[in-house]
Formats: C-alpha cells, sequence, structure tokens
C-alpha cells in the first residue's frame, strides 16, 4: 500500500511539472532550448519541451553547397534528438496556439492523433517561409532555397537541364535550357549563384556538346547593390568576381513573373524602361521571406507579421511569452530598422530569452536584449570569399577559407563536422557526381484532420 502511493505520489509530481514550451527547431529555438538545459538541469520543477515540424536542425548556411552537390544531403541534418538531452520532444506540426489559455495545438495525420499540449512559458521561434510577395506564377513555378528537399530539387533541375541541353539541337532552347535566372542578391541569391556557376563548369566536361560559353547564370536584384550590409569595397569586389567568372548580375531589376519558359521583369532605373525578358527554364527564388502562417493567424500583435515584443523579447500582452528569430521584430535603437533576419540574430535572441525566462522565473530583474554584430561572410564561387570582421574587411581566398573554419565550428556535433569536412576534401581531389536522384516536388501542405486527442492537460 505505502509502494503504492508512492507511486501515485511521484506520477502526480511528474505530471504537474510546469512547463517550458519551445515552438521552433531551427537555430533559435535549439539554442533557446539549449540554454534552458542548462539554467533547469538541477530543477526538477520544470519540464523542457522543444516542438519543431522536423526532427532535425538544418544548416541553412550550407544548402548552396548541398544544391551544388559538394556537400552529401544528411550531413547538414542534425537530429534534435541527439542534440538535446535533457528536453522532451515533439516532431509535429502546430495548428494553433491558444495563449489566453495556454495551449498549443498540433495536427495530426492518417498515422498519428492530434496533440494538444499545455504550457506555463512559452518561446515563439518558428521561423519564416519564402515570401513569393503576391506572384502565384512564381510560386508555382520557380525553385527555392529554403529546405533540404529544396537543395536537392535544385541540384537534380540543374542536372536534368543539362542532359536536355546534350542532345538538343534548336539553338534557342538549348540556351533556355542553360540559363539559370536566381533572384535575390542577398548571401543566399549570391552564394546560390556562385555554387551552381562552379557546379556547371565542373560537370560540362560530361557533356561534350556544350560549352562553357552556353552557360548562363544570371542574378536579377530588385535594390541598388547586392549583399546588403557589407561595406562598398566588397560589394564591389563582389560585383568585379562575379562578373569575371561569368555571372550576370543586373541591379535594380524586379521580377514579375515567370511562366516556366520565360521570366519577365522591369527595371527601376527608368519609369519609362522597357520589360525585360530573359528565356529561361529554372528560376530559383531567395528574393524574401516572410513569418509563417500560425504566427500570422494567431492572437499575437504583429507587425508586417513577425511577433512584436518588449525590449526584454517578451510579448507585452501576454507575460511569459517570448518572441525571437525571423518570427519576431526588434528594432535596431541606431536606425530605428528592424534588425534583418540572420542566424547569428536568431541565437543572440535565444540566448537573452532563456536567460529573461529564468530570471523571470527567479524572481529577478530582466536584461535589455543588445545586439551587436560579431561581422559576416559569404563565399562567391571560385574558392573566393568575403568577410567583415571588427572593422576588417577580407577577400579572396583567405576569406573563403575563414568562412569553411567558422561554420564548420558551428555545425552543433562533431560527428557531422568530420563527415562535412570530408565532403570538402573529397571536392577537392574527386570530380562531382552528376547522377539525379529521382524526387517529386512537395505538394502543398495538407492540413490534416481536426485534434481527436488531446494529451497533457489539466
Amino acid at each position: 500500500m505505502l509502494a503504492y502511493i508512492r507511486r501515485v505520489g511521484i506520477f502526480h509530481m511528474a505530471r504537474y511539472k510546469k512547463k517550458i514550451v519551445v515552438l521552433g527547431g531551427g537555430f533559435a529555438g535549439l539554442q533557446c532550448a539549449l540554454k534552458l538545459e542548462n539554467y533547469f538541469k538541477s530543477d526538477s520543477e520544470y519540464e523542457i519541451v522543444l516542438v519543431a515540424e522536423d526532427n532535425f536542425l538544418l544548416f541553412t548556411p550550407m544548402l548552396p553547397q548541398v544544391a551544388s552537390g559538394m556537400i552529401e544531403t544528411r550531413h547538414v541534418v542534425m537530429p534534435l534528438r541527439a542534440i538535446i538531452k535533457h528536453s522532451t520532444f515533439y516532431e509535429g506540426r502546430i495548428k494553433n496556439i491558444d495563449p489566453y489559455g495556454k495551449i498549443v495545438n498540433l495536427w495530426g495525420s492518417g498515422e498519428k492523433r492530434g496533440i494538444s499540449l499545455h504550457y506555463d512559458y512559452l518561446v515563439l521561434a518558428l521561423g519564416s517561409e519564402t515570401n513569393f510577395f503576391g506572384m502565384g506564377d512564381l510560386e508555382k513555378n520557380a525553385y527555392q532555397m529554403k529546405t533540404l528537399n529544396d537543395a536537392v530539387m535544385v541540384r537534380n533541375r540543374i542536372i536534368d537541364m543539362l542532359e536536355q541541353a546534350e542532345n538538343e539541337k534548336n539553338p534557342i532552347l538549348k540556351q533556355s535550357l542553360l540559363t539559370f535566372v536566381i533572384v535575390g542578391g542577398g548571401f543566399a541569391g549570391i552564394e546560390t549563384a556562385g555554387e551552381i556557376h562552379d557546379l556547371l563548369l565542373d560537370v560540362i566536361k560530361y557533356y561534350p556538346n556544350i560549352s562553357k560559353d552556353d552557360i548562363k547564370v544570371v542574378v536579377l536584384e530588385a535594390g541598388g547593390e547586392i549583399l546588403p550590409g557589407f561595406s562598398k569595397n566588397l560589394i564591389d569586389f563582389t560585383f568585379k568576381k562575379m562578373t569575371q567568372h561569368g555571372i550576370e548580375i543586373k541591379l535594380k531589376t524586379g521580377v514579375t513573373s515567370f511562366d516556366g519558359d520565360e521570366v519577365m521583369a522591369k527595371s527601376f532605373d527608368s519609369e519609362n524602361s522597357e520589360p525585360i525578358s530573359i528565356q529561361s527554364k529554372t528560376v530559383i527564388w531567395t528574393a524574401g521571406v516572410t513569418p509563417v502562417n500560425t504566427i500570422k493567424r494567431s492572437l499575437f500583435k504583429t507587425d508586417k507579421g513577425r511577433i512584436a515584443v518588449d525590449r526584454y523579447l517578451e510579448v507585452k500582452e501576454f507575460p511569459g511569452v517570448f518572441g525571437i528569430g525571423d518570427c519576431s521584430v526588434f528594432f535596431d535603437k541606431k536606425t530605428n530598422r528592424p534588425y534583418a533576419p540572420t542566424a547569428q540574430l536568431a541565437e543572440a535572441m535565444a540566448k537573452t530569452a532563456a536567460k529573461n525566462l529564468h530570471a523571470k522565473i527567479s524572481n529577478q530583474p530582466m536584461t535589455e536584449f543588445e545586439y551587436t554584430p560579431r561581422g559576416q561572410m559569404a563565399i562567391i564561387g571560385k574558392r573566393t570569399g568575403i568577410a567583415s570582421f571588427f572593422g576588417m574587411n577580407l577577400h579572396g581566398l583567405f576569406a573563403w577559407f575563414l568562412w569553411r573554419n567558422v561554420y564548420l565550428s558551428k555545425v552543433p556535433t562533431w560527428e557531422k563536422r568530420f563527415r562535412v569536412f570530408l565532403d570538402w576534401v573529397a571536392d577537392a581531389i574527386f570530380d562531382r557526381d552528376i547522377s539525379r536522384l529521382k524526387f517529386m516536388r512537395n505538394e502543398a501542405g495538407k492540413e490534416y484532420k481536426e485534434l481527436d486527442e488531446v494529451d497533457d492537460v489539466w
């Protein structure tokens, strides 16, 4: 009888633990969960719960190298369960968030029933999705560089276009097959353009009917410069080097449509400029992101779709709820403009949010979020990179080598670091693989059946 009472007591203690729920398994969500684990590792009263749509962290800075075939797909994904040590993990797609009832509902599927999670404290780190600015034809026909599947699809597309162009007799059609348009001149667009161009030049030796002059990679940027945030010297260096390599960059050029065969764009240099037409079968869209719909349709106050937070990263209307990463907006005091959503910013916000959540629970004063970028780097193809650190501007081979070392050190597990390193070594020694993996494009996301089971609610 005494043993039974003890078991019941232990059960109720475990069941009534206070829950800190972190939504999102990206850089912000994972970093926050790890920091919270460190704060509460010896506190049995609190349970940390991490919820993510996928059971892995995707190391997005290396996606362009996956698209070019330099890095194997599994080497840029890190299983979340192998990284977190003291958190409960749920893989699931979020249906909605009830901040009044403090409940997060997860969709069910054909194989599993829905789940409803109660929370005492909540961290929103749901990231962002691709923004096509209302252009439905681009959303339907363009490729993206947001997920692992996107990178694989881009690589398959490039190999497919080479295979078709190799035996194509019509010169106009052949040119359109070998013209690749990247929309967006930010980090993702420039690095993708450089990697794709390197891949094309490396593998055309397998295609005797395709020459270097047949290859055309075009970057379209609506703004007046590429790589915003870098110094003018580094921007000019990048523009010059990429142009020398054979990549065409068109500034102040916005895409208006893409039907799968022709890219239509307009120049912002003159109001009366003629429409620009580019015959291409492949467009890769990297031009913008927007918060996920879960945030947009939530009860949280938003600013252009992103959660509005105070200087402590807490949602004003709902104490104990914090917003971090791409799904929240925080303004730079110096410029009064929101910080650009980057992985570096996401991790900085995660650390402050975890610290403030712990302070709130401990009845200690919270810390204002302050952000000072440590620097930024990009690789632009042909073993060339640019980097800006502590006021120093670097470019060329050394910057490329620095990029590799810094990002390799940021890969969360030693196993994956070793695998990525071996991929780089193999790329330096062997030719690139031109095998095309037969994957199908993802269909539109399906919203699963209504919640029919409620767990963990009391």
